[in-house]
């Protein structure tokens, strides 16, 4: 895929694609263009050289980069950052305090990884560069970073995908990248007029009532955009809290049926794409739709964390 412009979301930031999985509108890299030059996300170490081109288009080089923030520390979100690192001399990389020793050692990651993506992992990860621990800044909840004379990140702890989430208040545009937990967001419906957005349940810290929890925070804070980690910004924040709320049960439900007719995790995702393509279909999106492709996996990888919630929660 060759580069493509950034996208001008206003307030000085910009969305870069990292055609994550090979696909347009996947993944992207946020660049807020501050006095400290800060990127949120770097997605998986193949988007790496679509960041670089995208930084110059901008008109920016990595060497002025200051800060890359990872929401999470899951490969389609910080999986290039270690490689993304050597191009940044400047930069320091802003993670959870559950996620830093990670980066560090990433071997759990690798492992976590291939389990879930198997023969693919090469093709969409590799490779995985650790980060020195010097070049690591943990910021805790409530916990700020001053990237600018008139603009202070403030970090919220944000569990519910992951238990190492936290997600970015810009108080400029009065937006917070959300990473995974307010849901992932189809930009590829748009142009069919349709704005929708699913949880992301996928493995191994799924938690629906740490998800809803953290999304309530977001509420309180009366945001006028959010910022997703897939794919892009939406001003209709409330639309997205409930959706959420909406479809959280649902998947949850379905994976107590699974489980108890002694279905496995393919069998969820099939069922889970079944509702979730009747539901389109009824609003007028084809069964050939490109957004049917995206759907397929990545309800299989919720249907993953669903049953990996369930087999918890008997414990």
């Amino acid at each position: 895929m060759q580069p493509t412009e950034p996208i001008s979301l206003g307030h000085r930031i910009h969305l870069i694609d990292g055609f994550d999985m090979g696909w347009a509108e996947r993944t992207g890299t946020y660049v807020i263009a501050e006095e400290q030059l800060t990127l949120v996300e770097t997605g998986p170490s193949p988007s790496v050289p679509y960041i670089v081109a995208g930084l110059h288009k901008l008109g920016f080089s990595p060497e002025q980069v200051k800060y890359i923030i990872v929401t999470h520390i899951h490969l389609d979100h910080a999986g290039g950052a270690g490689l993304f690192l050597r191009e940044c001399p400047q930069a320091k990389i802003v993670v959870h305090p559950k996620g830093a020793r990670h980066l560090v050692d990433p071997s759990r990651l690798i492992a976590g990884a291939k389990a879930v993506y198997q023969d693919d992992f090469n093709r969409l990860f590799d490779p995985i560069v650790a980060i020195p621990e010097e070049r690591i800044l943990v910021r805790k909840d409530g916990d700020t970073l001053p990237i600018g004379p008139n603009c202070v990140l403030e970090f919220l702890d944000s569990p519910g995908h992951a238990n190492h989430h936290f997600s970015i208040y810009d108080p400029v545009s009065r937006g917070m990248f959300t990473g995974d937990t307010a849901g992932v967001f189809y930009p590829q419906l748009q142009k069919d007029g349709l704005h929708f957005v699913l949880p992301s349940t996928s493995p191994n810290q799924f938690d629906p009532q740490a998800m809803l929890a953290s999304i309530e925070r977001f509420r309180k804070r009366e945001l006028q955009r959010i910022y997703f980690g897939h794919f892009g910004m939406t001003e209709e924040v409330e639309d997205v809290y409930r959706q959420v709320a909406e479809w959280l049960p649902v998947f949850v439900a379905e994976g107590e049926a699974a489980v108890s007719a002694g279905l496995g995790t393919e069998q969820l995702g099939d069922r889970l794409f079944a509702l979730v393509s009747q539901h389109l279909q009824a609003r007028g999106i084809a069964e050939q739709h490109e957004v049917m492709n995206v759907l397929r996996l990545d309800l299989q990888v919720c249907a993953m964390g669903i049953i990996d919630y369930l087999h918890k929660r008997k414990q």
